[in-house]
């Protein structure tokens, strides 16, 4: 006390100056990683991007050198520039929240499962969470894993199967795309791949930084349509996930949703299944155009009535049909663990109001639907003619969805009827019961859609 009552005024004033911008600065530093803790990764970055803008409040901010002309003017000056600087910053981030609000809230970390079986639509439905520009979309990852459970020695049962499925699933919404590298072949060497199934289909996977020169004399299987990009990256793709708001997965690999049940019970994850089917009869009719070998058999004894209809193929037929029924009748008894969860969607629905099933389908899973989605859906639901190729997803909708009708044998449909009738009924397709009624325009085979089938 002696000591201190011996130093000049001035320096006295001086000391408490600098303990006071000391404080202050300690006070600083922690508000703005109460801020950072608060808010995630993607909402800091776009923050931080707006605070590089204006660097002068973070000079003034972080400055607690005392200049002479601050010490000069006594301990009161100082601190009001101290105050004045500190209640800028703040400001600052406030605005920089409104604006942020503003442009919409992301919310809550969604995920998605679209959940189908082939020759369904599903590549035209999950178009409509590819467009999304928060989302990270990706389109049939299980192929790759379906192609290295197959080839085991002895190949892998059902059960089996969709255990590792789900397995894969799991980490791909945890955005750990390394997981793949274990069933694509050629191995990966140093994370880099030209040999992802149907990279294109992304647009995560073909947009920058993902998305990185060309090299020449590599063979790109799986290659970006609009850009030119060298072999996929994962590390950048799983960067790439994990900057994304949402992530949405689209496969027609598994069907058992009982076995998703510690997906969605994962507090990892907030998960939303849509689960889409279409008329097995449109279906079968499909299947015959885009995998003619598979169905030799059955065109020819649809045409020509020739090699007749082998028995395992028509129990092919209905347990697929049963494995998707099950599924259904699940997710619609709303179980405690899936219910808000779950979601039914006929194809046929999506076909005649696209942008109105959208709609559904977004609410449905928490999540915005942009311009983009909607100017996507007006450009390819009412395209003058069908686009080329079987994976097309440029269509005229609402004529496209029953042309099956009018060149379906009736033989052949009544085969699908008799196997998979529980199926139908369920979801509202009509059994037609002549040639007649198949292709009758003005006879529809739809029911009306059950309300009950957002659960």
């Amino acid at each position: 006390m002696e000591i201190r009552r011996a130093l000049p005024q001035d320096i006295r004033e001086l000391l408490h100056c600098l303990k006071m911008r000391s404080k202050y600065a300690v006070l600083l530093v922690f508000v703005i990683s109460l801020v950072i803790i608060e808010k995630e990764n993607n909402f800091i970055s776009r923050v931080s991007d707006k605070l590089k803008q204006s660097p002068q409040a973070l000079a003034e901010a972080n400055s607690t050198e005392a200049s002479p002309a601050s010490a000069k003017n006594g301990s009161l000056a100082s601190l009001q520039e101290l105050d004045a600087a500190f209640s800028q910053l703040r400001s600052h981030l406030y605005n920089i929240t409104l604006q942020l609000a503003g442009d919409g809230d992301p919310g809550p970390r969604r995920h998605v499962l679209l959940m189908a079986t082939t020759r369904t639509g599903s590549s035209f439905v999950g178009e409509f969470f590819n467009q999304q520009g928060s989302i990270f979309y990706l389109f049939e990852p299980l192929w790759h894993v379906e192609k290295t459970v197959t080839f085991l020695p002895g190949g892998a049962s059902a059960v089996g199967s969709a255990l590792v499925y789900r397995d894969v699933l799991k980490q791909l919404f945890l955005c750990d795309l390394y997981i793949l590298e274990n069933f694509i072949s050629p191995v990966p060497e140093g994370h880099l791949t030209p040999f992802l199934f149907r990279r294109g289909s992304s647009h995560s996977l073909c947009e920058e930084p993902v998305c990185t020169p060309s090299t020449k004399k590599v063979f790109e299987k799986y290659y970006c349509k609009n850009r030119r990009c060298g072999p996929l990256n994962i590390t950048l793709a799983a960067e790439a996930c994990r900057r994304k708001q949402h992530v949405a997965l689209k496969t027609v690999r598994i069907r058992q949703l009982e076995f998703l049940q510690p997906l969605v019970e994962d507090p990892r994850l907030d998960l939303r299944i849509i689960q889409l089917v279409r008329d097995p009869r449109a279906v079968l009719a499909s299947r015959m155009v885009a995998f003619s070998g598979k169905y030799e058999t059955w065109k020819k004894w649809a045409s020509e009535g020739e090699a007749p209809l082998r028995e395992e193929e028509v129990q092919r037929l209905r347990g697929n049909c049963e494995s998707i029924r099950v599924s259904a009748e699940l997710g619609l008894r709303r179980p405690g663990w899936l219910r808000g969860r779950y979601m039914l969607v006929r194809y046929e629905d999506v076909a005649r109001a696209p942008l109105q099933k959208a709609r559904e389908m977004f609410r449905f899973a928490g999540l915005p639907l942009t311009p983009q989605v909607e100017e996507w859906i007006g450009k390819n639901t009412q395209a003058p003619r069908d686009g080329n190729g079987v994976y097309s997803t440029c269509k005229n909708s609402s004529e496209q969805f029953d042309k099956w009708r009018f060149s379906m044998p009736f033989k052949l449909a009544q085969v699908v009827q008799d196997a998979c009738a529980p199926a139908m009924r369920l979801f509202g397709y009509k059994l037609a019961s002549s040639p007649a009624a198949l292709a009758n325009r003005s006879f529809s085979l739809l029911e009306e859609a059950q309300p009950a089938w957002v659960t």
